[in-house]
């Protein structure tokens, strides 16, 4: 079964969150086959969003921008104009796969899509989402703190945490010396149902990225495809992401 694809264009958060859920209750009342899964791709007003493991004292100065408690994974991040933001409804069950397989697939569309932008996208071993390289964000080496063998892992909310082999999660942390972050992921899953998603940073006003800690790491840089160098619209992005999600998360 093929993945409905929705663009909704420039939606508040929290109806937005409250349709997911509703989408995500909904198809639990009914046979599997009866609801097609879906691909909602939006952008949001400004708001900061506060996932279920999220502290406090890591939005430090939120200002007139609202935040808003989730019930996803993860800790706090922002959403504004210029960030394509996309939220998957999947049956995984049907699909048949995993959450850690399925997390390793969201990332997998983010990195071809800023691949088809020219852009090189690193996964970190221990910290979800997706990071260019500052200073070369076209080179193709790879990471040395890339994930390996996954020895360990643990799980923030329905996010999993994958540490380098031989890594010890106590002792050592991700470093993010050079880097940036390009794209965030934050999920839930329910009855085998997922919703919330993953946000690419396109062309934004980066500014409330320095109102919080993203992703609960002090000193984080985030950024977007237009302070690397790469001037594309918002819609172009949009597409492409859809289509690669669409590919990546079929069963």
């Amino acid at each position: 079964m093929t993945i409905d694809i929705r663009h909704l264009g420039r939606v508040d958060y929290e109806p937005t969150y409250a349709a997911m859920q509703s989408f995500t209750s909904e198809r639990s009342l009914q046979p599997p086959s009866d609801i097609a899964d879906q691909l909602w791709i939006c952008e949001h007003p400004p708001v900061f969003t506060q996932g279920l493991a999220g502290k406090a004292e890591h939005i430090f100065m939120p200002g007139d921008i609202p935040v808003v408690q989730t019930n996803r994974g993860g800790q706090v991040t922002f959403h504004g104009p210029g960030q394509v933001v996309g939220y998957p409804l999947i049956d995984l069950k049907r699909a048949g796969y995993f959450v850690k397989e399925y997390v390793y697939r969201i990332e997998e569309a983010v990195i071809r899509t800023l691949l088809y932008f020219g852009v090189t996208g690193h996964r970190v071993a221990g910290a979800p989402g997706i990071y260019v390289r500052l200073e070369d964000p076209f080179g193709h080496s790879p990471l040395e703190q890339r994930p390996r063998k996954m020895e360990r892992a643990t799980e923030l909310g329905s996010e999993p945490i994958r540490f380098a082999a031989g890594s010890d999660p106590k002792s050592s942390g991700p470093d993010f010396t050079g880097l940036g972050k390009i794209g965030a992921l934050g999920i839930k899953v329910s009855r085998n149902c997922t919703y919330h998603g993953v946000s690419l940073n396109v062309a934004m006003d980066l500014e409330p990225f320095s109102r919080i800690n993203p992703c609960g790491y002090s000193g984080l840089q985030t950024v977007d495809l237009s302070t690397i160098g790469v001037s594309v619209g918002w819609a172009e992005a949009a597409d492409v992401l859809s289509q690669k999600l669409a590919t990546y998360l079929a069963p």
